[in-house]
């Protein structure tokens, strides 16, 4: 039996991801596409134990005191586990899998603590780490959600005080959130990742037509056109 597909959706935080994957999720249980969804990290089990304390200041307050290397570990680790827990025999047998999140992610977050000079070996490791080395399969789909600083640093301000949540190292650190966005640039260029624009003709984007987009070409990779 073949293997099935895995699409990624990623993007920094404020990007605005997470209420895409949502919508993207009600879209394709609407009409009936099956399919399983996954959200990195997996912060309620065992397997995130070095990324909650990394992000939570154990290792250091600030995201370069970990370097890109060490920490992308942390995060392999726990998609490895996931992969053996939760949706690896789905995947093998044919299954849609559908990820908030994924060693895409490492790309952009841990790709920005590297000067440009590094970068592409960085990418290169980091494919061979987890889709080689460790086995995880590689996406089929990578849709990436652009988004600026300002609205980055807005969205993220507004869900914490909804949630009465505090930001972790990653989202204290401004300049660390920019270097994001131009590590994001190059990888969308070294990996192929499909560029979901933020802005369309100078203002932002309705939510709703950029999940028509998502979705359109999520329906085109499945062959459902």
């Amino acid at each position: 039996m073949p293997k099935g597909k895995l699409i990624v959706l990623e993007g920094i935080d404020g990007s605005g991801k997470s209420a895409q994957y949502r919508r993207l999720c009600a879209r394709m249980e609407r009409d009936k596409i099956a399919y399983n969804h996954i959200v990195f990290p997996r912060y309620d089990r065992d397997s995130s134990a070095l990324i909650r304390l990394y992000l939570g200041g154990a290792f250091g307050s600030r995201p370069g005191d970990v370097n890109a290397y060490a920490a992308s570990t942390f995060y392999a680790v726990d998609r490895f586990a996931s992969y053996r827990d939760d949706w690896g025999k789905i995947y093998e047998n044919g299954g849609l899998i559908l990820s908030d999140r994924y060693t895409t992610s490492n790309a952009v977050h841990q790709g920005s603590k590297l000067p440009d000079s590094e970068l592409a070996d960085f990418f290169t490791w980091l494919a061979d780490l987890e889709y080689r080395k460790m086995g995880l399969p590689e996406p089929d789909l990578v849709l990436y959600l652009d988004v600026d600083l300002e609205t980055s640093r807005r969205r993220m301000r507004s869900r914490e005080e909804k949630n009465h949540t505090s930001a972790d190292i990653h989202e204290l650190d401004s300049d660390y959130l920019a270097r994001c966005l131009r590590t994001a640039d190059k990888a969308c260029e070294h990996y192929g990742w499909r560029r979901v624009p933020f802005l369309k003709n100078g203002i932002e984007r309705d939510v709703d037509e950029k999940n028509d987009e998502l979705y359109r070409i999520i329906l085109e990779t499945l062959g459902n056109k």
